[in-house]
């Protein structure tokens, strides 16, 4: 393999000193000394509190807190309403009420203090084309939102993209997307710090995971715990099942911190 690849200097841009693709076996390189450091880190995201998120699926049942006697905003991200449908009640005065703004396709629920129930349920149909059944509870409470995401709408953006650019370039694309602190279409990045990892004079952090369709890109934090320079530069193979690394640097000289970037296909590496 080539110290530097053609698309090298396009990573250069964002901040990777050397970057190598389609590493396919097990070398004894600082890889290989990171391995067991790099493969068992998690994360997940703090939950916003200010309003009310929630995550659904195809023709799932949504629970939520609407605001009796205020409006409740419900949209969905990244897709809109195109059709909702309740029973019409016998006493339409004491009825909850829907209405729908067609321009973003949120819809706004009115449920008036006489209303009889605590909850009430409703089906909805996406302009996307999923359908959800909300059965959501009711609370006096000021005017308040509810933001519905469906994972597959990320996965159809990421998977158009990654078939538009091709394996090798979408590899490097994630790599300059996570040097630059930037989200590639459909792509989920999740940022947290994680406990560090030792192993022998590199400590290893993973601090930004960024999932695909088909391709996962992490973000670790090296730190040069030894007393000599570390030649990260010399490596130019990761560990079996890369699609393709990356360091911010060539040397890490002792108590230095750098990045380094790993691309692999969904289901880890060998």
């Amino acid at each position: 393999m080539s110290a530097l690849t053609p698309y090298a200097s396009t990573a250069l841009g964002a901040g990777v000193a050397c970057l190598s693709l389609g590493a396919t076996r097990r070398i004894d390189t600082g890889w290989k000394a990171f391995g067991l450091a790099l493969c068992a880190l998690a994360f997940s995201a703090a939950p916003a509190r200010a309003d009310q998120f929630v995550e659904a699926a195809d023709n799932a049942k949504i629970d939520c807190t609407l605001s009796r006697g205020e409006l409740t905003r419900i949209a969905l991200i990244d897709d809109g309403f195109a059709n909702v449908s309740k029973i019409a009640s016998a006493y339409p005065y004491n009825d909850f009420t829907i209405t729908h703004e067609p321009v973003r396709g949120d819809i706004y629920i009115s449920v008036p203090p006489q209303f009889a129930s605590d909850r009430v349920s409703f089906f909805a149909t996406s302009k996307a084309g999923f359908v959800y059944k909300f059965a959501c509870r009711t609370v006096p409470q000021e005017a308040s939102q509810v933001f519905v995401t469906n994972p597959a709408l990320k996965v159809r953006d990421a998977e158009e993209w990654e078939r538009e650019t091709g394996p090798n370039d979408a590899a490097i694309r994630l790599i300059e997307a996570m040097a630059g602190d930037a989200v590639l279409p459909g792509f989920v990045g999740r940022t947290e710090l994680g406990l560090p990892r030792k192993t022998g004079t590199i400590e290893v952090q993973l601090v930004a995971e960024y999932t695909g369709a088909e391709l996962t890109g992490q973000r670790f934090r090296l730190r040069n715990l030894g007393k000599a320079p570390l030649e990260l530069g010399q490596d130019r193979e990761g560990p079996a099942g890369a699609i393709a690394f990356a360091y911010g640097r060539d040397v890490l000289a002792p108590n230095e911190v750098t990045s380094a970037f790993l691309v692999f296909r969904k289901g880890g590496l060998e």
